[in-house]
């Protein structure tokens, strides 16, 4: 499963021409740093169905399922240095 999340975030930030910084998929939960011309909760929204999508097609999870949280924590990142910090955390902070 956690295969099946990474690629389809990976393609889903190709295929928006979004930019990928981070990823770091957890059992349990994901984290990423993203540069997109979306609001983080887009992003976050986009990566959950598209995941979603890819796992039912791999027979991971049936149709329906429910597999995330309502929600999730987006925050916006406005300084270089603070960007350096998350992609640092996300990368090695696990």
């Amino acid at each position: 499963m956690r295969e099946v999340v990474t690629q389809s975030i990976r393609h889903v930030c190709e295929h928006r021409s979004w930019r990928l910084l981070a990823l770091n998929v957890r059992t349990n939960h994901v984290h990423a740093v993203v540069t997109a011309n979306e609001t983080p909760e887009r992003v976050l929204n986009t990566f959950k169905s598209w995941a979603t999508r890819r796992l039912v097609e791999a027979s991971l999870i049936e149709h329906g399922s429910r597999v995330w949280s309502r929600h999730g924590s987006t925050i916006y990142l406005f300084r270089p240095e603070k960007v350096a910090e998350k992609v640092d955390y996300v990368l090695n902070g696990q």
